[in-house]
C-alpha cells in the first residue's frame, strides 16, 4: 500500500519534471527537432514540393475517363443517341409512314397523297424514350507553348528553393534566440551571484552598525539607512531571479520542452570570423534576392511567350449504346486532331505586360545590388559596435574591481569613525551601478554577436 501511495505522489512530479543541466549543443539539436515554428515552415516546404510537381505535370497532358447515363424522348436526342450507337436507319426518318401513304395515294386516297408532303413523320418527331450509355476516354496534350509551361515549372521549383531559404532564415532566428537565452541566463546567474555577495556585505555592514550602536558610536538612523539599502538590493535580487525564470520559460517555449536548468556558458560570446568573400554566398537575404531575380527573369520569359503560337493535340475514344457496355468494340469510335492557336491582336495588352515585366526585372536587379551593399554595411556597423562594447566591458571590469576595493576601504574607515554610513553606502551604491552597467554592456554585445552570426549564416544548417 505504501508503494502505491509513493507512486501516486511521485508520478505527477516526474511528468512535470524538466531537463536539467542542458548544454547549448544539446539545445541546438532539440531546437531543430522540436521547435513548432520550424515544423510549420517545413510543412510549407513540402507543399512547395507538390506545387512544383503539379506545375511539371502539365507537360504530360491530361487523360479523362467519362461515363454518362441518360434517358430522353427528345427527338434530337433520341436520333443522336442512335447515331452514336450506330443504330440509325431510314425508319427513323418516317420511311415506313411514307411508304404507307404512297401506296394509299396510288390507290386513289387523295388525303394520303397530301400527307406525303405535309404531314411530318410521327416516328421521327415523337420517338419512344431511349436509354443512352456512353463511355469515353479523352486525352489532351500541349505540343508547343513557346516555353510557357517549362518556365512555370522552373518558377515552381524556384519557389520551393525560396521556401528552403525561408526555413533557413527562421532557423537562424531561432538559433539567435536560443543562444541569447543561454547567455542571458548565464549572465543573470553571474549577476545574481554578485548581488548575493553585495547583500552579504550589506548584512555584514548591518552587523557592524549594530555593534557600534551598542557601544554608542552609531545612531539608529545609520542602522535604518543600511536596512533600506539592504531592502533595495534584495528587491534587485528578486527581480533578477524573475528575469531568470522568464528566460527559462522562453527557452522552454523555443525547444517545446520544459527546461529546469542549463550548463552555464561564458557570459561573453566569441566573435565570429568574418570572410568578406563568403558573405554573398552565405547570407540568406542576398541568396533570396538573387533567386528572386531569376524568378523575375522567368516571369519575363513567360510574357514573351504570349507573342508565340500554341499547338495542342487531342484524342478521344469511346463507345455508346442503349445498354451499358453492350457490343463495346462493335460500336466504338475515335476522334483525334491538332489545334494551333495564335493571338494576332488584343489591344496591346501583351506588349504592355512585357514592358512591365522588363521594368520589374530592372527594379529587382537594383534591389539585389542594394541588398549586397546593405548587408556589407550592416556587418561593418555590427563589428564596430562589438569592438566598442569589448572596450566598454574591459573598462567596466576595472571600474567594478576598483569600486569593490573602495567600498571595502570605506567600510573599514567607518569602523574607525572616519566616514559616515552615508559615505559607505554611496560607495556601495556605486559598486551596484557599475555592476549593472557591466551587465548591460555584456548583454548588448552578445546580442550583436548573435545578430552577426545570423547574418553571416556560417553554420546551423537545417
Amino acid at each position: 500500500m505504501k508503494k502505491i501511495i509513493f507512486l501516486l505522489v511521485i508520478t505527477p512530479l516526474l511528468l512535470y519534471a524538466g531537463i536539467k543541466h542542458l548544454s547549448l549543443k544539446d539545445a541546438m539539436r532539440m531546437l531543430k527537432k522540436n521547435n513548432l515554428e520550424l515544423k510549420v515552415s517545413r510543412f510549407k516546404e513540402q507543399m512547395k514540393i507538390y506545387e512544383a510537381k503539379a506545375a511539371k505535370g502539365h507537360n504530360y497532358g491530361k487523360l479523362d475517363l467519362s461515363i454518362s447515363a441518360m434517358r430522353s424522348n427528345d427527338a434530337g436526342n433520341v436520333f443522336g443517341f442512335k447515331l452514336q450507337s450506330r443504330e440509325a436507319n431510314f425508319g427513323d426518318f418516317g420511311s415506313q409512314e411514307f411508304l404507307q401513304n404512297f401506296q394509299l395515294a396510288q390507290n386513289g386516297d387523295i388525303q394520303a397523297g397530301a400527307d406525303l408532303f405535309t404531314k411530318p413523320p410521327n416516328d421521327l418527331n415523337y420517338p419512344n424514350p431511349r436509354n443512352h450509355y456512353q463511355t469515353k476516354l479523352s486525352y489532351m496534350l500541349p505540343i508547343y507553348t513557346g516555353g510557357k509551361l517549362s518556365e512555370y515549372a522552373h518558377i515552381a521549383s524556384s519557389m520551393y528553393k525560396m521556401s528552403q531559404l525561408d526555413t533557413q532564415k527562421l532557423l537562424n532566428e531561432k538559433v539567435f534566440q536560443t543562444k541569447k537565452a543561454f547567455y542571458d541566463i548565464s549572465l543573470v546567474s553571474h549577476y545574481i551571484a554578485n548581488l548575493s555577495k553585495i547583500i552579504k556585505n550589506i548584512r555584514r555592514l548591518e552587523s557592524i552598525v549594530r555593534s557600534m550602536q551598542k557601544e554608542g558610536y552609531a545612531q539608529n538612523i545609520d542602522l535604518l539607512e543600511v536596512q533600506a539599502r539592504k531592502a533595495e538590493a534584495q528587491s534587485m535580487y528578486n527581480q533578477a531571479k524573475l528575469n531568470k525564470d522568464l528566460a527559462y520559460q522562453f527557452l522552454s517555449f523555443l525547444l517545446d520542452t520544459q527546461v529546469d536548468s542549463i550548463k552555464p556558458v561564458n557570459d561573453m560570446a566569441p566573435m565570429p570570423h568574418i570572410d568578406s568573400h563568403a558573405i554573398e554566398d552565405n547570407n540568406i537575404d542576398i541568396q533570396k534576392a538573387l533567386l528572386g531575380l531569376k524568378i523575375t527573369q522567368m516571369a519575363l520569359n513567360i510574357e514573351k511567350t504570349n507573342f508565340l503560337p500554341t499547338v495542342g493535340a487531342f484524342a478521344e475514344y469511346g463507345s455508346a449504346d442503349n445498354t451499358f457496355w453492350n457490343d463495346f468494340r462493335d460500336k466504338d469510335s475515335y476522334t483525334f486532331g491538332v489545334q494551333l492557336k495564335w493571338n494576332i491582336f488584343n489591344g496591346g495588352v501583351d506588349a504592355a505586360n512585357l514592358e512591365r515585366a522588363k521594368v520589374n526585372y530592372m527594379m529587382v536587379e537594383n534591389q539585389v545590388s542594394l541588398a549586397k551593399s546593405g548587408i556589407a554595411l550592416k556587418i561593418k556597423k555590427l563589428k564596430t559596435e562589438i569592438l566598442s562594447s569589448d572596450a566598454d566591458v574591459k573598462n567596466f571590469k576595472k571600474q567594478y574591481k576598483f569600486a569593490q576595493k573602495v567600498y571595502e576601504n570605506y567600510r573599514e574607515r567607518y569602523k574607525e569613525g572616519l566616514v559616515s554610513i552615508s559615505d559607505v553606502l554611496m560607495k556601495q551604491s556605486k559598486e551596484l551601478e557599475i555592476l549593472l552597467k557591466l551587465l548591460t554592456v555584456k548583454n548588448k554585445r552578445n546580442t550583436k554577436i548573435f545578430e552577426l552570426n545570423s547574418i553571416l549564416n556560417t553554420g546551423d544548417d537545417i
